[in-house]
């Protein structure tokens, strides 16, 4: 099968824009919604403990759709699902826009999940079969440029829209770049993977799916209200539900999460690292916009403006942690990422009400550089270990494990952080509808701290997952199984 690059420069470029832009825009959603959360609750007369659930409907989403959508790539073609979510993720932008209570705009939301789950998991596989292997780990690193780019743009259209604008602007921008996207799509992108038959485990997707949802429905209450009976009814109903998952998985044909692609090398490391790197990470834009507006009184623009360099830097640097993992194999770049990033988090657990900001900024400089080596080397690792008629399965696994990482992560952060004040008052600093005075800051800011040398933690396991595949690499590729998929999958010849 000829790589896009064998088709002419001009359609490879226009092809890894489009997949840049899907990126982009699904990145943009990630960021920019926390910064008008305030406005859209007092807007919508959401209540607090609802209000979050415009963020974590959207990732719960894509976390139970990641793999399933992915096996539908793999059915049906991947850059037709591709260009499916596109066009899912627009009608929801332009619904979510037009909302008008709490019902429409966290329902909005999760169709809009739905496009973004068809984005996210077909991405990577869309460039595996676009690429060759040699030229993968460079096409992930301007992904990873695109993720970088969205998350500047969420960040500062955020802090803009929610200063001089409409919250419902927040979402009429994503309405015409996904449509020229779309339309770019169509044009330049080909089908070129070996179709596979593959079923959907239904039964799986909704025991996960109401697993995960019963265990953060608790957190999310314990971060308004104290431990309750129904608190703990909802996390330990999740957890027998997740439990059901894992035997369900065992008996499934082909299952929503296939634990026979662990047998791959390097797999079972690869996607643990994305799980922990998840779970220690994705909290912590939320946590020092937190710090930021509610202890050191920043408005919201200016509060994005300090974390832009980062943003910046971790877009420059994404294609070249790509070309190392090309060059030298994924698992240095991706490890050395690992502990850049654990030592930004480190000099956030060390920030005082009377900090100066610049220390903030540049440690934020060196966590996006860590960003920018760890996540073109890890997709690399995962494209290269499965097997060429497997990349959608590969792929919606990957984005499982980091979506479940994320959800919990926020989850989790927001419960540690607000371990020090009153939960109403942690939750509505956190929805941004409430600021602290000098004292209150002091305590709120040791919760902070207690998040992020929690993050900490998690971060070095994720090193230690990816460090382990240091034997796969010295002087060879990462090595793949001819083992995978079992039985029920046989590529064509």
């Amino acid at each position: 099968m000829a790589d896009a690059s064998s088709r002419g420069p001009s359609r490879s470029g226009l092809a890894l824009l489009v997949i840049v832009i899907g990126v982009l825009i699904t990145a943009v959603d990630t960021t920019i919604v926390v910064l008008a959360l305030p406005e859209i609750q007092r807007s919508l007369h959401i209540g607090l403990s609802s209000v979050i659930w415009v963020i974590i409907g959207y990732l719960l989403v894509i976390t139970l759709l990641a793999t399933q959508l992915g096996r539908l790539g793999d059915m049906f073609g991947r850059v037709r699902m591709y260009e499916l979510g596109f066009f899912i993720f627009v009608v929801g932008s332009l619904l979510c826009a037009l909302a008008w209570n709490e019902a429409s705009i966290i329902g909005f939301r999760l169709l809009q999940g739905v496009g973004g789950a068809l984005v996210a998991a077909n991405s990577g596989a869309v460039i595996a079969d676009t690429f060759s292997p040699e030229r993968r780990g460079k096409a992930y690193g301007y992904n990873a440029v695109g993720w970088n780019i969205g998350a500047v743009l969420g960040v500062l259209l955020g802090g803009l829209i929610v200063t001089y604008f409409s919250w419902r602007w927040i979402f009429w921008i994503n309405v015409p770049i996904g449509l020229v996207a779309l339309v770019i799509a169509l044009r330049v992108l080909r089908d070129h993977g070996e179709r596979e038959k593959r079923r959907l485990d239904y039964l799986g997707t909704i025991t996960l799916g109401l697993g995960l949802f019963g265990i953060l429905w608790g957190l999310t209450k314990l971060t308004s209200e104290s431990l309750n009976a129904a608190i703990v009814g909802f996390v330990v109903a999740g957890l027998i539900l997740l439990v059901a998952f894992a035997v369900i998985e065992r008996h499934q044909e082909e299952p929503m999460l296939d634990l026979a692609i662990f047998k791959v090398p390097t797999m079972s490391p690869t996607l643990l690292a994305a799980l922990f790197q998840g779970l220690a990470s994705f909290s912590v834009l939320y946590l020092l916009l937190m710090y930021l507006q509610g202890v050191r009184g920043y408005t919201p623009l200016h509060a994005s403006l300090l974390l832009l360099p980062g943003y910046v830097v971790g877009g420059v640097v994404g294609p070249f942690g790509g070309r190392l993992a090309d060059r030298f194999g994924s698992v240095w770049p991706a490890t050395l990422g690992l502990i850049l990033q654990m030592v930004a988090l480190v000099v956030y657990a060390q920030l005082g009400t009377g900090s100066a900001i610049w220390i903030l900024s540049g440690a934020y400089v060196i966590g996006a550089i860590g960003s920018g080596g760890f996540y073109p080397a890890n997709n690399a690792a995962v494209m290269k270990a499965a097997p060429a008629g497997s990349f959608g399965i590969a792929s919606g696994m990957l984005r499982t494990f980091a979506n479940i990482g994320m959800v919990f992560s926020f989850a989790a952060a927001i419960v540690v952080a607000s371990g020090t004040i009153s939960k109403n008052q942690a939750f509505a600093i956190f929805v941004g509808t409430s600021k602290l005075g000098p004292r209150l800051g002091t305590l709120f800011t040791a919760g902070i701290h207690n998040a992020f040398y929690l993050s900490v933690g998690l971060m070095a396991i994720a090193a230690v997952c990816s460090a382990t595949n240091l034997k796969h690499y010295v002087g060879k590729k990462a090595p793949t199984s001819p083992n995978f998929p079992p039985k029920t999958v046989t590529p064509s010849d």
